[in-house]
Parts: structure tokens; sequence; C-alpha cells
């Protein structure tokens, strides 16, 4: 099967997979009848999707920009002008991407039967491109538009027609990518951007993720206990766990002795008690394993 080829523009340098160490991943991987998976902004990295805080090339290190905060996107008028201006031009070239070999080898350990469920941390809809079914949005996705008044949701390529009905004339260049689909732009460039409310209410339109400043609801957090619960192991790519919504479930699994594989580039809030740690580019790493 033809895979496609990595885009490593916002992938942090990293030393090719030790062959010892791939032995253990696969020795770790055989052993699991009931793998649990949790990804993270690393995973997408190769699709050419920037994440927040890879050394020298993530967000954090590459600007001062930070993303929008829950409650400032819900108290500011202004505030979602400005995130929803951004997120406009961004949103084509975000909407576009395709998933990369890591995606497409998870999607096939699920076919096999080997990974019971897999966590993404990401908003991207990388993994549903790919074919995943038994998996859990973690933190939402950037596909899918809701009212906080009403709860009426719509496809995010719907509101992007709104947005260009409601805009024919306002044209932005951008200045750099950010990993949840917006771009950078000036005050001034924002400030005739006009945003639409819900067709239905006319209240507040957001996208369905979990802002920073923001909590995932104790119904999707105790689904994904659930699914740990039936599991027998657990494997973490692409993430640094840096976000205790992610890491509270590697808790949960240590607590349950649970063996623990971390696959990142870089140091993960896991590497004092992970089985296993691999400092590898997912993508080059998990085709690797049968």
């Amino acid at each position: 099967v033809s895979r496609p080829s990595p885009n490593l523009a916002f992938v942090p340098a990293s030393l090719p997979p030790d062959p010892a160490k791939v032995e253990e991943l696969q020795h770790f991987v055989s052993n699991s009848k009931r793998l649990f998976v949790m990804t993270g902004a690393g995973i997408s990295t190769e699709s050419g999707i920037p994440d927040y805080r890879s050394e020298g090339v993530g967000l954090y290190a590459r600007t001062d920009k930070r993303p929008v905060q829950h409650a400032e996107f819900v108290r500011s008028a202004s505030a979602r002008q400005r995130y929803w201006a951004r997120n406009f031009v961004g949103w084509p070239q975000f909407s576009s991407h395709q998933p990369n070999t890591a995606h497409l080898v998870l999607r096939d350990w699920e076919k096999l039967g080997k990974l019971h469920w897999l966590v993404t941390q990401n908003v991207d809809a990388l993994h549903t491109k790919a074919g995943s079914q038994r998996m859990t949005e973690l933190h939402g996705c950037t596909h899918r538009v809701f009212c906080l008044a009403c709860g009426d949701q719509i496809l995010r390529s719907e509101l992007q027609e709104h947005f260009e009905a409601l805009n024919p004339t306002w044209k932005a260049e951008a200045f750099g990518v950010a990993p949840d689909g917006d771009v950078f732009l000036t005050d001034e460039q924002v400030r005739n951007f006009q945003v639409p409310a819900c067709r239905k209410c006319g209240g507040i339109l957001k996208p369905d993720v979990t802002f920073f400043g923001d909590t995932v609801s104790q119904e999707k957090v105790h689904f994904v206990h659930q699914r740990l619960a039936e599991s027998d192991s657990m494997l973490v790519a692409g993430s640094s766990m840096q976000v205790y919504s992610g890491y509270r479930f590697a808790l949960a699994a240590r607590e349950k002795q649970l063996p623990i594989a971390v696959l990142n580039i870089g140091p993960t809030r896991l590497d004092h008690f992970a089985s296993l740690k691999l400092n590898s580019r997912c993508g080059e790493l998990l085709p690797l394993i049968v």
C-alpha cells in the first residue's frame, strides 16, 4: 500500500529509529490484545499541521502568539471577530490537510482488531479522514460548529459559505499558520469582518472544540475511562502530555499497572513511569510494527 510522503516543516529533528527500540515496541504491541492509543499534535505534524510545544518548530517556539481562551471568546465580541476572521482565512488550507502514514497505520490496527480504542487530543479530523471508527475526539473537532445558546450544530464548511456571503469584498493576507486552523492577521485587517449568528436563535457560534481554559465534559471523560478499563496496555503517540485533560488517562493507566509505551520526539510527562520511550517520528516508526 502506498503511503503519503511526510511534510517535515513542523517536525522536530530526530534520529532514525533505533532497531533495538523498534524491536521493544514490536514486542509491546504483539503482547497487547486490547491496546488503548492516545495521540497528540505530534502525529499530525507530518501532515503539515504545526503543533504548539515542539522545540524550534512549534508555535510557542516560533512566535509570541497564544491560542484563544474560552472565557475571552464567550465574553468578547471583538475576540470572536478576531478568531473567526483568522479562522476564515486559514480554513481552506487547514481543512485540506490529509492523514499521514501514522494515521493510516492506526486505522489498520483497528481493522485487525489490535487497537481497542483510540483517543485523540487533536481537533483536525485526520483520524476520521483516515477511517478510524473506534475513536474519541477528546477536545472536539474544528470541522463542526455549534451554537452556545440553543446547541444547534452545523458543518464548518457550511459556515464558510455564510462567511463568504457576509463578507463578499473582505480580503486579508495571512501572516503564518497556527495549529488549530487559524492564521495571523493584524487588528486593522480584522476590523470590518462580519460574523454570522446562529440561524435558529441568533446565539453565538463556536467551534466544537475545547478551547484553552475550558474543560472536557464529564460524560466524555467517564466514557474514555471506561474504554481504558477494558484495555490491557497504553500507547501514547505524538504527545508530550502537558495538558491534564489527556495526562489524567496516563495516570489512570499507571494506577491500573498497565504497560505504557510513549512515542514522541522530545520529553514527555510520562517518561519517568513509561515502560518504553521512543524518540522517533510517528510516521517513520509505526509502519515498522506488524
